[in-house]
């Protein structure tokens, strides 16, 4: 009926009011994503360059027998390469395309923790000033007198786009290479 349940589980209440996020470091800013979708924290290793990939696609690793491609998150917001260094991480994150799934690394300055964030502390993203595409941020919280930004996992990792971006960065042949007579 329309009766109100009460309970004295206070994990009831945290799981309703907290969400809990990777931070991550970037370019000496706080990031952070939602940990529902991230797998597992490698430490940077080993990765095999492709040929004709976007720049922010450092290459591939083998996870277990899987090719998982590898993005520099500093240059997929169009920033520097980041510099690899001996807290340079690989986040395996599950990106989700027309009903797959596939998992992606995501190149970071370090991981920091996973934090609950209460979600009345998240404010929208800002439509200027922040350094990466607006639609990137799905908000940001302060956390200890310092802002954190909440990425949004499914657009940076849109594999539909980053295909696109793919695509675009095929060098077109020169009119030379075209004439038979060279």
């Amino acid at each position: 009926m329309g009766a109100l349940v009460t309970t004295d589980r206070p994990e009831a209440i945290l799981q309703e009011d907290e969400a809990q996020y990777l931070t991550f470091s970037l370019g000496g800013e706080m990031f952070a994503m939602g940990i529902l979708g991230i797998k597992e924290i490698l430490e940077y290793g080993n990765i095999t360059t492709v040929p004709l990939m976007p720049p922010f696609v450092r290459g591939v690793i083998n996870l277990r027998g899987a090719v998982v491609p590898v993005v520099d998150l500093s240059a997929r917001f169009g920033r520097p390469h980041s510099e690899v260094t001996r807290r340079s991480c690989i986040v395996i994150i599950e990106a989700h395309a027309e009903g797959e799934t596939q998992d992606v690394g995501l190149m970071v300055d370090t991981v920091s923790a996973v934090l609950e964030i209460p979600r009345r502390e998240i404010e929208p993203a800002p439509s200027f000033g922040a350094k990466i595409r607006a639609d990137f941020i799905s908000g940001m919280a302060k956390m200890n007198d310092r802002f954190v930004i909440i990425l949004n996992a499914d657009r940076v990792l849109s594999l539909e786009e980053m295909a696109m971006l793919a695509e675009g960065s095929t060098p077109e042949l020169s009119p030379a290479a075209d004439d038979p007579e060279n």
